[in-house]
C-alpha cells in the first residue's frame, strides 16, 4: 500500500477504534462517573449526533482549502477530542467533548476518500478508497479489541488518552506522506457547485441507499451480543472472538468491495444488499449453529462493508468534479443509518418480538435500500435513453 494512502488509513483506524471502543467501555465509564449504563449510553449517541453535523459543516467551511492541512487540521481535533476524553471530569463535559470529538469524523472520511482516489486512475478509484475504509475495518479487528481490554486493565480514560496519541501519529503520517494537491473544490463557484450536488436526485437516492444500507447491518450488529448469549447459547469470552470475525468480514468486504466496484459499482450495491437481506433473514437459523453462526457473522461483516467503496465510487461518478459534500455526506448518512437501525431493532425488541428480531428488521431494510437502488438504475436507464434519443433526433 502506498504510503498516503497508508497514511489515510492510520487516521481512519483512530476514528474506527474510537467510535466503536465505547460500546465495549460503559460499564468502565458508568461505575466511574456514577451514572447508569443506560445514561452512559448517550455517549454514544453524542459523538454519533457530531458526525452527522460535522460533516457537512466542515466540509462547506473548507471547502476552498487546500486538502493536506484540511486532513491534519481534523485529525488534529480528533486527537485534542481524545485526549480531552480522558480528562473530562463528569459525564456532562464527556458528552459535550464526544459530540465535539465527532465533529471531524465524517469530513476526514470524505475529503480521505476523495484524495485517495485522486492519486490513482479512474479505473482503481474504489480500490484507492477501499485502503481508507481498510483502517475503519482493522479498527473492528484489532483496535477495539485492544483498546477495550486497555480500557477494562488501565481504566476507560487510558483508553482514549492512547487514541488520542494515535491521532497524533496519523496527524504526522498525513503531514509527511500525502503530497500537497489542488483545493477541494476549484473556481469562485466551487461551494456553489458543491452544495449543489447534494440536490441531484441520483445522489440523494444514494444516500437513502446508505442509509437503508448500512441500517441493515446496525439493527443486527446493535443487538448481536445479547443474540449470541441469550439465544445462542454462547458465552461472553466466545462473543468476543465472534465480533472479530465480523471485522474479518468487514476488512475482507472493504477489500474486495473496492474491486468489484472498480467494474461496475451499480452491481455491486446490488448483489451486496441481495446478499446482506440474506444472511441476516438466515442468522435467525445459523445462530444456533456455531460453526454457521461463524459464516453469518462474516457475511454480514463482509457484504455490509462492501457497499462502502461501491457507494463512494457512485457518488464520484454522479458528481464529477465536486465530489467534497457529497462524499462527506456519505458519513453523515452513514451514521443515521447507525442509529435508525440501533432504533428500529430496539423497538420490536422492547415490543416482546425477542432479539432474533433486530436481524429480520435489518433484512428488511436491506431490502428497502435494494428498492432505492432500482429507482436510482431505473432513473439513469430512463436518462439514458432520453440523451441517446435527443442523439439520434439531433443527426
Amino acid at each position: 500500500m502506498p504510503l498516503a494512502l497508508l497514511a489515510l488509513a492510520l487516521g481512519t483506524f483512530g476514528i474506527g477504534t474510537t467510535e466503536f471502543v465505547i460500546m465495549g467501555l460503559l460499564p468502565q465509564v458508568a461505575g466511574d462517573l456514577g451514572v447508569p449504563i443506560s445514561d452512559a449510553g448517550h455517549l454514544v449517541s453524542a459523538y454519533a449526533a457530531g458526525v452527522v453535523v460535522g460533516a457537512p459543516l466542515l466540509a462547506v467551511a473548507t471547502v476552498k482549502l487546500p486538502r493536506r492541512p484540511v486532513l491534519m487540521a481534523l485529525m488534529a481535533v480528533f486527537a485534542v477530542g481524545n485526549i480531552a476524553s480522558a480528562l473530562a471530569p463528569g459525564m456532562t463535559s464527556l458528552l459535550a467533548v464526544r459530540f465535539l470529538t465527532g465533529l471531524p469524523h465524517g469530513a476526514f472520511f470524505g475529503l480521505a476518500s476523495v484524495t485517495a482516489a485522486a492519486m490513482v486512475g479512474r479505473e482503481r478509484r474504489a480500490t484507492a478508497v477501499s485502503r481508507v475504509f481498510l483502517g475503519l475495518t482493522v479498527a473492528n479487528v484489532v483496535g477495539v479489541p485492544l483498546a477495550t481490554l486497555l480500557g477494562q486493565a488501565a481504566g476507560w480514560r487510558a483508553t482514549f488518552a492512547l487514541v488520542g496519541v494515535l491521532g497524533v501519529v496519523a496527524l504526522a503520517a498525513v503531514a509527511a506522506f500525502v503530497a500537497a494537491a489542488e483545493l477541494t473544490a476549484a473556481g469562485p463557484g466551487g461551494l456553489r457547485t458543491e452544495v449543489a450536488t447534494l440536490r441531484h436526485p441520483q445522489v440523494v437516492l444514494s444516500l437513502l441507499a446508505v442509509v437503508f444500507g448500512f441500517g441493515a447491518m446496525f439493527a443486527c450488529y446493535s443487538y448481536v451480543t445479547p443474540m449470541l448469549t441469550e439465544v445462542g447459547g454462547f458465552s461472553a469470552a466466545t462473543v468476543t472472538v465472534l465480533l472479530a470475525v465480523v471485522g474479518l468480514g468487514m476488512t475482507a468486504g472493504s477489500l474486495l468491495g473496492g474491486r468489484a466496484a472498480d467494474r461496475a459499482p451499480l452491481a455491486t450495491l446490488y448483489t451486496c444488499l441481495v446478499a446482506l437481506a440474506v444472511v441476516l433473514v438466515s442468522f435467525v437459523v445459523t445462530v444456533h449453529h456455531p460453526v454457521l453462526a461463524v459464516l453469518s457473522l462474516f457475511g454480514a461483516g463482509m457484504f455490509s462493508l462492501a457497499l462502502g467503496p461501491a457507494i463512494q465510487t457512485r457518488i464520484l461518478d454522479l458528481v464529477g468534479e465536486a465530489p467534497t459534500m457529497a462524499s462527506a455526506a456519505i458519513q453523515s448518512a452513514s451514521n443515521i443509518a447507525n442509529s435508525l437501525g440501533a432504533w428500529l431493532g430496539g423497538m420490536v425488541i422492547a415490543a416482546g418480538l425477542g432479539y432474533l428480531a433486530a436481524a429480520l428488521v435489518g433484512a428488511v431494510l436491506a431490502i428497502a435500500g435494494l428498492a432505492v437502488l432500482a429507482l436510482s438504475g431505473g432513473l439513469e436507464v430512463r436518462v439514458r435513453r432520453q440523451e441517446a434519443d435527443r442523439t439520434l433526433a439531433a443527426a
